[in-house]
């Protein structure tokens, strides 16, 4: 393919991609015979964008689910009126639940107000499902993870994804839609973050790139059996060891230090999920003992006091964080979290000027896989409402852009950049850079390539 008048580093440019790879960048190349051209019209050209954290599986099972959260959602009635205007009589499916719409809700709540259907309601952490009656007679079993008060289930099924997808049953989902929307966003490559995966999820990964439906390069993290997996480079790799951790039901330490040092023998990075300030403390308390590796990842770091910044630092860690959730969950956040924790949520600039790689995801589908929102969130530092959290932790729109262009393999490495000899994982932009940087919020993406295949035009 021939790119026509690109602009790259301030200057136009023509492009040409042979075998997934530029292969020429001048002023003006003349165009083969048959040669298919893709005009930029002026638009910056970029890496393709690498979302660092996100979920396929759920965040394409969400694209047919109803919204039940705040911006959607914010009171107990609007929560009705949603339910019961869900088209179809079969299962209903709500997503990104929060307590600040109906309080802690259960299956007494959800017979009373919600349709006569099985539903079931996601709570915005990911951790918690919320199950009506008709829901429960379904899939209840007198020996199951589900609570229990006096009166017997109460609908509500914290961390037990597996058991409820196994009583379901049912297909995984389609990715076709959700690939296409990140392509549109100019992603190229993704990494899935679900500690659950393991190789049959990794071998439906690679079928659904072969097919067709998933077009973004993958790293998959999950559990030990992916160990067997190759580590890349290839259009699907295996990633790191993957923890989640609850500070309110915090796993055997021993057990931790046990697993990192497994993972490392194997030639696996860990991650670990920390969205308290004691999860992170635990986690580079255990990254010590084990020995910290490079390439080992703190996911989120939600909360992070400057004390620990040096301990991240000095082991060594790569931060994957999401400044969506400023945007997304800021005005909650001044509402639930004390005053003088709200500079250390999601920081930016902290990181990056103790020398610690910095990296973001979406965490789709519990933030939008909206990366250039993102982008201009890290900037500004605002949330939905208007008010700033945390400004001394703001990015410039280079920094912000440098989130989603390290390699997949090495999210907060060195941004991949246009030159020749590289890989032709590509987006073109309806605008300059100079334009583009004064608002990144409002870019949008003409045309994403992958391997040097074009797999969105807009």
């Amino acid at each position: 393919m021939l790119i026509r008048h690109a602009e790259i580093d301030g200057r136009l440019c023509d492009l040409r991609l042979d075998e997934g790879r530029i292969v020429w960048i001048a002023p003006h190349l003349v165009r083969r015979s048959g040669e298919p051209v893709l005009d930029a019209a002026g638009g910056a050209l970029l890496p393709g964008l690498h979302d660092h954290h996100l979920h396929l599986a759920a965040a394409a099972a969400a694209r047919a689910s109803v919204p039940c959260g705040p911006p959607a959602v914010s009171n107990a009635e609007q929560l009705a009126a949603r339910l019961a205007a869900a088209e179809g009589d079969g299962w209903l499916r709500g997503i990104l639940y929060h307590d600040s719409v109906a309080g802690p809700i259960d299956r007494h709540w959800l017979d009373r107000h919600g349709p006569d259907r099985p539903v079931r309601i996601q709570h915005r952490s990911g951790r918690l499902w919320i199950l009506n009656s008709a829901a429960l007679a379904l899939v209840a079993a007198e020996e199951s993870p589900l609570e229990r008060d006096g009166q017997g289930f109460t609908g509500r099924l914290y961390d037990a994804d597996g058991w409820l997808r196994d009583r379901l049953g049912g297909a995984p989902p389609d990715l076709t839609a959700l690939s296409q929307a990140l392509a549109a966003q100019g992603i190229t490559g993704v990494t899935d973050a679900t500690p659950r995966n393991d190789a049959a999820a990794y071998a439906g990964f690679a079928a659904a790139q072969r097919q067709g439906t998933l077009l973004q390069r993958l790293v998959v993290m999950g559990d030990a059996s992916l160990d067997a997996m190759p580590p890349g480079p290839g259009p699907i790799a295996r990633g790191s060891w993957k923890l989640h951790l609850h500070d309110t039901d915090p796993p055997d330490y021993d057990g931790i230090v046990a697993d990192f040092r497994r993972s490392h023998d194997a030639g696996r990075t860990v991650a670990i999920h920390c969205v308290t300030e004691a999860e992170l403390v635990l986690a580079t308390t255990a990254l010590a003992e084990a020995g910290a590796v490079p390439g080992d990842r703190i996911e989120h770091a939600s909360v992070t006091p400057p004390a620990l910044l040096p301990i991240l630092k000095e082991l060594g860690v790569t931060v994957v964080t999401q400044p969506n959730f400023i945007l997304e969950r800021g005005d909650a956040y001044r509402a639930e979290i004390a005053a003088d924790e709200l500079p250390w949520l999601y920081r930016g600039r902290s990181f990056q000027r103790a020398g610690i790689p910095l990296a973001a995801g979406s965490d789709a589908p519990f933030g939008r896989a909206e990366p250039w929102l993102a982008m201009q969130a890290a900037i500004d530092r605002r949330s939905a409402g208007g008010p700033m959290l945390g400004p001394d932790e703001a990015l410039t729109p280079e920094q912000a852009l440098a989130l989603f262009l390290g390699p997949l393999d090495d999210p907060g490495g060195i941004p991949r950049r246009i030159e020749i000899g590289a890989i032709a994982d590509l987006c073109v932009l309806d605008r300059n850079w100079a334009s583009a940087r004064q608002a990144l919020g409002a870019v949008r993406v003409a045309a994403t390539l992958r391997g040097g295949a074009l797999i969105w035009e807009a």
